[in-house]
């Protein structure tokens, strides 16, 4: 019996230990309305973005009568939407990248080390959870936290290290450098 007990505790202990490596960030918190017969309706949004600092993120929307339902649906809508960034030695992107979210664009830059996240707004938040200590960012259009977060996301996403390109390449590494 207490063996038992042990082995559940120790099973709950590794979940929020899993749990606890996650960080999560609310960019925005919205009061919205919908117009139905007896009047209006409020509710929250919130924008929340989700990440690890290794390499995993994700921003996630989340919509409910209150502002703490609102946060615990966008922090499980953000794990869903999870992508995997590479991140070089020097905690940086491996290449310029550029990214598309409704009408917001953001150019990414790779950075020396020491130079830290250079990025404003969502952008910054997403690179920080991200894991990514040094990059330059630029918001372009759109100044929407939400259009801006996707943008991030959709250019983190679109990063490919020298390994996964000769690997779809079919051809070794070395060859690359030629």
């Amino acid at each position: 019996m207490a063996e038992q007990q042990q082995r559940r505790n120790k099973k709950s202990n590794r979940n929020r230990e899993k749990e606890s490596d996650w960080q999560e960030r609310v960019v925005q918190i919205r009061r919205v309305t919908k117009v139905v017969k007896g009047g209006k309706k409020l509710s929250f949004r919130a924008v929340v973005v989700v990440g690890n600092e290794r390499g995993q993120v994700g921003v996630g929307v989340g919509k409910a009568g209150d502002v703490i339902g609102a946060v615990r649906k966008g922090v499980a809508d953000g794990k869903k939407h999870l992508v995997s960034v590479p991140i070089t030695k020097s905690n940086s992107i491996p290449h310029p990248t550029n990214g598309i979210g409704g009408g917001a664009k953001v150019m990414m830059r790779p950075a020396a080390p020491g130079t830290g996240v250079i990025a404003g707004g969502a952008v910054r938040t997403v690179l920080e959870l991200s894991g990514v200590r040094n990059v330059l960012a630029k918001q372009l259009g759109s100044d929407n936290p939400l259009n801006n977060a996707r943008a991030a996301i959709d250019a983190l996403a679109s990063l490919r290290t020298f390994s996964t390109v000769a690997e779809e390449r079919g051809i070794p590494v070395e060859q690359l450098y030629g």
